[in-house]
């Protein structure tokens, strides 16, 4: 398991009982590099969305329980926020919730020459993704795809 992994891994076992507590869903624990910056970002959601003060609920008691547990060898930055309209897709339950729901694709390698697909969630599995555009159905295998996200029209 990687520094990261683990990280990522302590952090979310650190946070359950909070996200529990105030009956939230944990979306994703991340910890990056960014010029120059580690974060540690904490994705939560709720019924109805997230707002400042659930995230400022979150990030003051996972703050303590990090600094009393202190296995983080990096200064870093924590932040805890709502995961945003822009979702990815991550886990099944992220999938099964956006099922009828219209994504963005992107994938690592173009397939005939196209790298970035849009279209309805109609299924998936661990292994593919299929969404369906202009009335054709396409699937994709998971490892191929770079970013899946909720799609958002403006």
């Amino acid at each position: 398991m990687s520094k990261r992994e683990e990280y990522e891994k302590k952090t979310e076992e650190l946070v359950m009982p909070f996200i529990e507590e105030n009956n939230f869903e944990l979306f994703d624990v991340e910890y990056v590099k960014e010029m120059g910056n580690y974060y540690l970002r904490v994705y939560i959601d709720k019924e109805g969305g997230i707002n400042i003060d659930d995230c400022e609920v979150i990030s003051r008691a996972l703050s303590d329980k990090l600094d009393e547990n202190d296995f983080i060898d990096d200064a870093y930055i924590l932040e805890v926020s709502s995961p945003g309209l822009g979702r990815p897709l991550k886990k099944n339950k992220d999938f099964a919730r956006s099922v009828d729901e219209e994504v963005e694709i992107k994938l690592y390698k173009a397939v005939n020459k196209v790298k970035d697909f849009k279209g309805v969630l109609k299924s998936y599995d661990d292994e593919t993704v299929t969404i369906e555009e202009d009335g054709e159905k396409m699937t994709f295998n998971r490892k191929d795809i770079a970013l899946i996200r909720l799609a958002i029209d403006f």
